[in-house]
């Protein structure tokens, strides 16, 4: 199993989310506005005729895990909808789960995805 944790624009989310409802690929999916940096070091922004930096640029991350055999159906679904082609579409990173427990049934791991 393989947690995806993508960090998007905030306007694609809809699209993302979307996407990988159609695919019926994941259990559950969990989704968190932060702020954050990268290599786009923030925006120069302007109001009233003022310029101004905005260093801290909102993001959204989605997390969600997924069955191995799944993962590259995932990964794909993310990069169509989330691109613009601009700096600042974001990352998609993978990190390897070791065992899953649904609280209400006991399932496990699989079975409690």
């Amino acid at each position: 199993m393989k947690q995806v944790k993508a960090v998007i624009r905030p306007e694609k989310l809809s699209d993302v989310h979307k996407a990988l409802s159609c695919c019926d690929c994941y259990g559950g999916i969990m989704i968190s506005e932060i702020t954050g940096q990268g290599n786009q070091k923030g925006l120069i922004q302007a109001w009233r005729g003022e310029k101004y930096e905005v260093d801290l640029i909102p993001k959204v991350v989605i997390d969600l895990v997924v069955k191995d055999s799944d993962l590259d159906t995932v990964i794909k679904l993310i990069l169509e909808n989330a691109y613009t082609g601009e700096i600042g579409d974001g990352k998609i990173f993978v990190y390897n789960v070791e065992k899953v427990v649904r609280i209400r049934t006991k399932d496990m791991d699989d079975a409690a995805i």
